[in-house]
């Protein structure tokens, strides 16, 4: 029996999977998108010119990341979500209010970079098993990207 492939040239009973692990990635993003946002607005005490410029940055790079991802999901031949209803639904990032210490945005960030790691390196072995190479290029991008942040932010709280 033969397997399906998609227009790629990927078996396509794979790349399912690995779409719906995109997607779960894409509702985090776009949750740890909005949080970041919200503490850049909302930051306040000493260390507000050094946080909000952070989480500028923190927002930006999480930007180009839905993007990235939205699009993968596109080549492999699904659809990505693109509700807000759906993406708190599906993130296992919680949407964050009123916040306004930078210890606590950063705990917030560390905590969303802990799921969106999680995520990426279970992603990376689905797109090993599939030889899907884009998607594990991305992956492979992104991960030593966050360890680094998870590094820097942590030693931000120490």
């Amino acid at each position: 029996m033969s397997e399906l492939k998609n227009n790629i040239g990927l078996d396509s009973s794979l790349t399912k999977d690995l779409a719906d692990k995109l997607n779960y990635l894409l509702s985090n993003y776009q949750v740890f998108y909005m949080n970041a946002r919200g503490f850049h607005w909302n930051i306040k005490g000493d260390k507000f010119f050094e946080l909000h410029v952070k989480f500028e940055e923190l927002y930006n790079d999480a930007l180009i990341k839905i993007d990235e991802i939205a699009e993968r999901i596109l080549t492999l031949g699904y659809s990505p979500v693109h509700s807000f209803t759906d993406y708190t639904a599906i993130s296992k990032i919680n949407e964050i209010k009123n916040i306004s210490d930078g210890n606590t945005a950063v705990e917030s960030i560390l905590n969303g970079f802990k799921i969106l790691l999680e995520a990426e390196r279970e992603i990376l072995e689905l797109s090993e098993n599939a030889k899907d190479e884009g998607t594990n290029s991305l992956m492979s991008d992104y991960i030593p990207q966050q360890e680094k942040l998870v590094w820097m932010y942590s030693s931000y709280l120490n």
